[in-house]
């Protein structure tokens, strides 16, 4: 399959406002900050959200966000599998803020939970380090789990994909509540 479509942040902005955004970033990060106008749907949602999205690509062009490419990539692959046509952008939300392009955040305090990336790094390091402890204190056999995180690791960067991610992404402060997709659904059907 060939890779998505593309779109760099200077064009993104001059077109934000006929293209349909699609955040797929947790409801934390999304809370975070996101492109104005962004419709949060996180990546394991795609499928559900699949008949509206269809819908909207046929009303116009979609694109699709992350933090830094990847996951939208992924939700790329996944609407095109299905016949839908959908960009990602070049960076993601990191290149969008960093070109100096203003990112919107909710109103009322939202709580909002720390980035993918940064919860990954935080559970591997904390796995990393009991391995080795545990390792010096218990049992030499302990140092599997670093093996292993490492090993993880290694795999994530040759494959461009995260099974830790994947797996804290279903944490309940990572999963978006029923009435916050429905009202995504219900803007994307309205667009």
């Amino acid at each position: 399959m060939t890779a998505p479509a593309t779109l760099g942040t200077g064009e993104a902005r001059t077109r934000l406002h006929e293209l349909t955004v699609i955040d797929v970033r947790t409801p934390g990060e999304y809370a975070g900050g996101h492109l104005p106008g962004a419709l949060n749907i996180p990546l394991d949602q795609i499928q559900r959200a699949l008949p509206d999205i269809r819908d909207a690509a046929d009303r116009g062009d979609v694109l699709v966000v992350c933090a830094s490419g990847a996951r939208s990539e992924n939700a790329c692959r996944v609407l095109a599998e299905h016949g839908v046509a959908a960009a990602t952008l070049t960076g993601g939300t990191g290149a969008w803020a960093a070109d100096g392009h203003d990112l919107h955040r909710p109103r009322g305090g939202a709580r909002t939970a720390w980035g993918m990336e940064r919860q990954v790094r935080l559970t591997a390091g904390t796995v990393v380090l009991l391995g080795l402890l545990l390792g010096v204190l218990v049992h030499p056999a302990f140092q599997i789990l670093s093996a292993g995180i490492a090993a993880g690791l290694v795999f994530s960067a040759l494959t461009d994909t995260c099974g830790m991610g994947a797996m804290l992404a279903k944490l309940p402060h990572n999963r978006p509540r029923a009435t916050d997709l429905e009202a995504a659904l219900a803007a994307l059907r309205a667009r």
